[in-house]
């Protein structure tokens, strides 16, 4: 017997009793994003190889391990974006977003590519939503970035489940300072270090402060800290953004080992975490990236961003029991139709309906089938109220309305007031 078929390991599919909970979490995002003027751009999921290997940094995990890299039928080396901002970048430059300065306020959506080892909250095709910002250099935009991803999780319910940590990387020439320092010191302690913090001492080493071997942090507490190497320059824009999450009201804390996985950051990074997901804690994270557009052949430009993983949020939503109700009823009203008279004026009834409550979600019984299997069919949907038309109904130029979830009575409703009557049960209550 043939093997079935079916979906990759760690790349799911999402079903129809769960996209309503990702339609309201995008919708959501979107209409947010649109309040505060950002614009939504659209990128390939497939880019050269060559766009990944310059900007997030030939040495880091992501490029020597996880990306989904092949050879077309050209021979060029393409890759499945292991995550978004690169790519964003590559199009401001493609198409002269930024030119002569001129400010850009981004965001995406989509699934991004790494071959890691699956598990909940972290799979191979996840999805994100990404904020670029280019030519805006100030802590200001910084600290907008982060008020509204907490006005985000306000609306979403969440803001007592999430914390936010925050640290400066400096500019790249305090932040070799720095290198220099942890490696001196990680060398005096060679031996105590796991074997992965060995190998990245030599290629990444600031990627040894986000280790979550115990040995190594126990090294790790004694260790240089970054913000001893500051340069003035980040260190006041750095306190510049705190005194305005300050004045914004919003909870933060300060993790010196905060340092992302990508090596274009620098100045502000952040995350957003979470103890409710286990080991899949960060559910936002992002920062400053002030010479990716330099170092992608652009001219000098700024630039600071986050990505939001969807299936984390989602999952923390359904965690949190944050599910608003009424998302998971897709129908709000079924329709009965019994007879080849009744089905044709139930046709043109419902379209009449549609045009006057075009927010309506009225469902029309298909495939005919006897009263009790349409019934069934009107319960399954999930619908508050069943319209019911046959012979009889039509004859007197009414439709039966019958609720389904609560209390009350069936009752005949004139066709030229049905849809008044249904924005008084549905659209407004």
């Amino acid at each position: 017997m043939s093997k079935s078929l079916q979906a990759i390991r760690g790349m799911n599919d999402i079903l129809p009793e769960q996209t309503p909970l990702w339609r309201y979490f995008e919708g959501t995002v979107a209409r947010l994003l649109d309040n505060y003027g950002y614009k939504q751009i659209r990128m390939p999921i497939v880019e050269f190889t060559e766009l990944f290997k310059r900007s997030i940094g030939e040495v880091t995990d992501i490029v020597e391990k996880e990306m989904y890299t092949f050879e077309d039928r050209n021979g060029d080396s393409l890759t499945l974006r292991p995550e978004g901002t690169a790519a964003c970048v590559r199009a401001v430059l493609e198409h002269g977003l930024t030119g002569a300065g001129q400010p850009q306020k981004l965001w995406y959506i989509g699934p991004m590519f790494r071959h890691e080892r699956p598990q909940k909250g972290r799979y191979r095709q996840f999805h994100q939503i990404g904020l670029e910002v280019f030519n805006i250099d100030g802590p200001d935009i910084d600290a907008e970035l982060i008020v509204l991803t907490w006005r985000l999780w306000g609306l979403l319910g969440i803001r007592d489940a999430v914390k936010l940590e925050l640290n400066s990387l400096g500019t790249s020439e305090s932040r070799g300072r720095y290198k220099v320092a942890l490696v001196g010191y990680l060398s005096a302690h060679l031996d105590k270090l796991d074997e992965d913090s060995q190998r990245r001492l030599k290629t990444n080493p600031l990627r040894v402060l986000d280790t979550k071997n115990a040995d190594t942090q126990a090294v790790l507490v004694n260790a240089p800290k970054m913000a001893d190497y500051l340069d003035d320059e980040s260190r006041i824009h750095f306190e510049g953004l705190k005194a305005r999450l300050d004045a914004a009201g919003i909870p933060f804390v300060i993790n010196t080992k905060l340092v992302r996985g990508l090596d274009y950051y620098s100045k502000t990074v952040f995350e957003w975490v979470t103890d409710k997901l286990g080991a899949q804690g960060t559910v936002c994270a992002g920062g400053r990236y002030d010479g990716l557009v330099e170092q992608m052949g652009g001219k000098p430009t700024t630039g600071v961003g986050f990505a939001m993983g969807i299936e984390r949020l989602i999952l923390l939503l359904e965690t949190l029991e944050q599910v608003p109700e009424e998302i998971s009823r897709q129908v709000d009203v079924y329709l009965c139709a019994f007879g080849e008279a009744a089905e044709l004026a139930a046709l043109a009834l419902s379209e009449k309906v549609r045009d006057q409550l075009p927010n309506l979600r009225l469902q029309v019984n298909a495939g005919a089938g006897s009263f009790k299997s349409q019934f069934k069919k009107a319960d399954k949907s999930g619908a508050l109220y069943a319209l019911i038309l046959g012979d009889d109904e039509l004859a007197q130029q009414v439709i039966g309305f019958k609720p389904l979830r609560g209390q009350g009575e069936q009752q005949n409703i004139a066709f030229d007031a049905l849809a008044a009557h249904l924005a008084t049960c549905v659209v407004q209550g």
